[in-house]
C-alpha cells in the first residue's frame, strides 16, 4: 500500500539538494510540506493533512541524520588557472581514431600553453583542445562520427595543496557549488593534485566566484 511516507521518500530522493539540506538540518519541514503536498495528493488521489506530511518529513529526516557522516576535513586553499579558447569534441570510439589521436599530440604545442586532453570512455572519446586547432581537428576527424562539438569553452583548473587524491568528497563539494549556481560542466578531468572543469566561457566568472569562499585565492588567466 502506497503511503504518505513512501511518496515523501520518493520525492526527496529525486531532489538531492533537498535531501542534503535535510541531512544537515537546514530546512523547514513545514515549508517543504507546503511545496510537496500537491504532488502527494495527486499520487494518492485524495486530500492529506499538512501535519501528516510534516511528520513523514521529520521521520525521514531523522533516518537521514542517523546515516549522515560529515565529509573528512580538507584544506581547499588552492591556485586556480583559467584557460580560455577551448573546444570540446565528442566522438564514437573506433579503431581508426587511435592513430589520429597520436597526430593530435604531434600538432599541439604544449610549451606555448596549448591545451589537449583525451578522455577515453567505453564507447565514446572526448577531445578537449585549444580552439585555434578546431579546423584542423575537424579535417583530421572528417571520417569519424562526431556526436557533438562545443566551442567558446574555458578550462578551470584547481591545483590542490592537500591530499585531494585520497580525500572523499572533494570533487563532490566543488561540483555541488557550481550546480547550486546553475553552472553546467561539460567535462571533468583530474590528476593526483589537479581538478579541471570544462565550462562555457559565459559561466567562468560565476564559477570562480562560486568557489572563491572555499578556495580563497586569486585566479590566473591564460
Amino acid at each position: 500500500m502506497v503511503t504518505i511516507s513512501h511518496i515523501v521518500r520518493k520525492i526527496i530522493r529525486e531532489s538531492p539538494f533537498i535531501e542534503e539540506a535535510m541531512k544537515r538540518d537546514l530546512i523547514s519541514y513545514g515549508n517543504l510540506a507546503e511545496e510537496i503536498i500537491d504532488k502527494i495528493e495527486k499520487e494518492l488521489e485524495k486530500k492529506v493533512k499538512h501535519s501528516a506530511v510534516v511528520m513523514a518529513l521529520r521521520r525521514y529526516g531523522e533516518q537521514l541524520n542517523e546515516r549522515f557522516e560529515p565529509l573528512k576535513h580538507f584544506d581547499y586553499s588552492s591556485d586556480i588557472v583559467i584557460k580560455t579558447n577551448i573546444c570540446d569534441f565528442c566522438l564514437i570510439k573506433s579503431n581508426s581514431l587511435h592513430s589520429k589521436i597520436k597526430r593530435l599530440y604531434e600538432m599541439v604545442d604544449f610549451e606555448n600553453g596549448d591545451t589537449l586532453s583525451i578522455i577515453l570512455g567505453n564507447y565514446e572519446v572526448s577531445i578537449i583542445i585549444s580552439e585555434k586547432y578546431k579546423d584542423d581537428v575537424v579535417t583530421l576527424l572528417k571520417d569519424e562520427k562526431i556526436i557533438n562539438k562545443e566551442a567558446g569553452l574555458v578550462a578551470l583548473t584547481i591545483s590542490f595543496k592537500g591530499d585531494f587524491f585520497n580525500t572523499p568528497g572533494v570533487i563532490f563539494n566543488v561540483v555541488r557549488r557550481l550546480a547550486w549556481n546553475n553552472i553546467n560542466i561539460y567535462e571533468i578531468i583530474s590528476t593526483m593534485t589537479e581538478l579541471t572543469l570544462i565550462l562555457h566561457k559565459k559561466d567562468s566568472m560565476r564559477a570562480y566566484e562560486s568557489l572563491e569562499d572555499i578556495i580563497g585565492v586569486k585566479k590566473n588567466k591564460k
